[in-house]
């Protein structure tokens, strides 16, 4: 049977001692109170770091980190998401002339932080604030097939129909699961909203951790062609945009 793997032990340990002191410490005198050398207690100061998990100021003390209270809470604060979202969802609204918005798990449902309107003078509703089905919907399906793990099992959704293109069966779902998977975005053609649909990639943090889903939103004709396949020009800009907010989650986690 292997045994303890040493370096996550070692972290452990230092988020302990951190943890439990109410104050800032140097690096020094951390080495010094777990026996570590000093290169080995850097590395992994700066590993949790990153992470999110240890802070330091401008002293080179370190502090525990605010991504730590993320693992009660069971992801990031949905405000500091939405903040790391905007500028990116304004650029993703204006190269494809559609409504996005940016989605988190919520219970057994997806709610909507950001919402950027379609750039053109249609009347449009702002969606901040509301729920959606996590089955039925773009953001929802995102989620499912990219963060399964965290997300209700499929069996234990209420799924009934919105409109006639709703899947409603744990096999059904599943397949739309694996072929989101394959393509790397979710969607959802008017299974929410008749002839209303949408496209959703998922917004990954350190470490590759789904925390929410990135969506363009608009009639159903206008985002997908034959074979239900997402237009090609808004595939691009959606999985760039997607990745482009990953990397500003990631760089403050």
């Amino acid at each position: 049977m292997p045994g303890p793997i040493q370096s996550v032990e070692r972290a452990a340990a230092l988020l302990r001692l951190l943890g439990g002191t109410g104050r800032a410490i140097g690096l020094a005198e951390l080495s010094a109170a777990l026996d570590l050398p000093r290169p080995t207690a850097h590395g992994i100061l700066r590993t949790l770091r990153e992470a999110g998990f240890v802070e330091q100021d401008t002293a080179a003390r370190y502090r525990i980190g605010a991504a730590l209270a993320d693992l009660g809470r069971g992801g990031p604060d949905p405000h500091d998401l939405r903040a790391a979202a905007m500028n990116w969802a304004d650029a993703l609204a204006g190269a494809t002339g559609l409504a996005v918005q940016m989605g988190v798990l919520d219970g057994h449902a997806v709610r909507v932080i950001h919402h950027v309107f379609r750039p053109d003078a249609s009347r449009q509703r702002l969606r901040t604030g509301t729920e959606l089905p996590l089955y039925a919907s773009a953001l929802g399906k995102c989620l499912l097939a990219f963060a399964p793990v965290g997300m209700p099992r499929a069996r234990d959704l209420d799924m009934h129909p919105w409109t006639g293109r709703t899947v409603v069966t744990a096999t059904g779902l599943d397949e739309h699961m694996a072929i989101a998977r394959r393509r790397g975005w979710a969607s959802d053609l008017g299974e929410y909203e008749p002839a209303l649909g949408g496209a959703a990639a998922p917004v990954r943090s350190t470490g590759g951790l789904v925390v929410g889903a990135l969506g363009v939103f608009g009639p159903v004709e206008e985002l997908f062609g034959t074979g239900e396949e997402l237009r090609r020009p808004v595939t691009r800009e959606l999985l760039a945009a997607a990745r482009a907010v990953s990397r500003t989650v990631s760089a403050h986690p």
